[in-house]
């Protein structure tokens, strides 16, 4: 399934577009992004939209929901993970369960975000990821 989205091409390298979107109710709540009311992302453009057009974009729904489990679930996971395994050596050298739990959730929280930028990374080179501009609206 595809999210279709509304934005200005500002800018044009190559077969991608900058485009400046206007943010979503679920941009609102989440905040993660500068700016209160537009984004700028790359897309890419195979209809050849040049700057200053409005153009609608299709982002695909699979993507989004790959990059929100990626963001918000692999860090409590790993968080998770590593209380476990804290409780667990801390069990074997038979000291207080709770620091080691607290220092294993700390460390693995902290190699979730590793985990997290490398795929930020990967999908910034990945032009297939990327949101396509599919119709030029003015």
């Amino acid at each position: 399934m595809k999210q279709e989205e509304f934005g200005v091409v500002v800018e044009v390298d190559g077969s991608l577009a900058k485009v400046k979107a206007a943010r979503h109710g679920d941009c609102e709540n989440c905040g993660a992004c500068p700016g209160d009311n537009a984004i700028l992302m790359n897309v890419q453009n195979p209809i050849s939209a040049k700057p200053g057009q409005r153009v609608t974009f299709e982002m695909q729904e699979a993507s989004m929901v790959l990059a929100a489990f990626v963001v918000y679930f692999v860090p409590l996971l790993a968080a998770a993970a590593g209380a476990v395994l804290g409780g667990f050596v801390g069990n074997q050298l038979t000291q207080a369960l709770v620091p080691f739990q607290i220092v294993g959730g700390i460390i693995g929280f902290g190699l979730s975000l590793i985990i997290v930028k490398a795929y930020d990374k990967a999908m910034k080179n990945d032009i297939k990821s990327l949101p396509v501009i599919v119709k030029i609206l003015s």
